[in-house]
C-alpha cells in the first residue's frame, strides 16, 4: 500500500505564490508567477495539485508567520505531494536566512522547492548552500534554545514574587496534592519498627491506590523522590 501511495503521488506538484504589496494582489504579479509555474510544469511533467498564496507579505517575513505558507505546509504533510513550484527564489523568500530555514523546513519533509527556470532550492550541491543551510539551522537552534531559556527566566521570576510555580505545566503539588501528601505519608517511617520504605516500594504502594504518572505507569523512583522531597 505505501509503495502504491508513493508512486500515486509522482509527479504532483503544489505551487506557492507571493505577493509583497497589498496593490499587486490580484494583478500582474499574481498572473505572471501563476503562468511561469504553470508552463514549467507542464514541460517538466508536473500535476499542479494545489495553489498557496502569502498575498501582501514581504519576502523578508519569516516563513513560519506566513498563513499561506503554513497552510502548504499542511497539505504536504497530510498528501503526501513532495515538490513545490515558485516563480523563483525570490518569491519564496527575499532574506538569505528565511529562504534557508524555509529550505531546511522543506528538507526535512523529503520536498523539493524548484523555480520555473529550473533551480532546485532544496539541493544541497553547491558548498555554499550547503554552508548557509548549516548557519541557517544553527542559528533557528539558537534561537529556539534563547525563548526556551527567556520564557523559563520569566516564570522563575514570577513564581518568586508569587511564592508559587506559574506558568508552564503545573507540578503536582498543584495538579495533584492528594497524591503528594500519600507520597510524603508513605515515605515516614514505621512508627512501630523505624523501617522506611524505598522509592520503589512507595511507587508500588502508590500505583495500588490508583496513583500512576501521566502515561498510565507506576512513578519512577526519581518521580517518588521528588513528590517527597518537593
Amino acid at each position: 500500500m505505501a509503495r502504491a501511495k508513493a508512486v500515486a503521488n509522482t509527479g504532483k506538484a503544489l505551487a506557492y505564490l507571493r505577493t509583497s504589496s497589498a496593490q499587486n494582489v490580484g494583478g500582474d504579479s499574481d498572473r505572471r508567477q501563476r503562468a511561469a509555474i504553470e508552463r514549467f510544469a507542464r514541460s517538466h511533467g508536473h500535476a499542479l495539485v494545489g495553489e498557496f498564496h502569502d498575498a501582501a507579505v514581504s519576502g523578508a517575513d519569516p516563513l513560519e508567520t506566513r498563513p499561506g505558507f503554513a497552510a502548504m505546509l499542511e497539505r504536504i504533510e497530510g498528501n503526501g505531494v513532495r515538490v513545490v513550484l515558485v516563480e523563483d527564489a525570490s518569491r519564496f523568500a527575499r532574506s538569505v536566512i528565511a529562504q534557508e530555514l524555509g529550505v531546511l523546513a522543506m528538507q526535512a519533509r523529503g520536498v523539493r522547492v524548484l523555480t520555473s527556470s529550473g533551480e532546485d532550492l532544496t539541493s544541497t550541491d553547491d558548498p555554499a548552500k550547503v554552508m548557509m543551510r548549516q548557519i541557517a539551522g544553527a542559528f533557528a537552534q539558537y534561537e529556539k534554545a534563547r525563548l526556551v531559556a527567556k520564557l523559563k527566566g520569566a516564570r522563575d521570576r514570577n513564581s518568586a514574587a508569587l511564592g508559587r510555580r506559574v506558568e508552564g505545566r503545573k507540578g503536582y503539588a498543584e495538579s495533584s496534592p492528594e497524591l503528594v501528601r500519600e507520597a510524603k505519608r508513605l515515605a515516614r517511617k514505621s512508627p512501630k519498627t523505624g523501617a522506611k520504605r524505598s522509592l520503589r516500594a512507595i511507587a508500588a504502594a502508590l500505583g495500588a491506590l490508583g496513583f500512576v504518572n501521566g502515561k498510565g505507569r507506576t512513578f519512577s523512583a526519581m518521580q517518588v523522590k521528588r513528590l517527597v522531597e518537593g
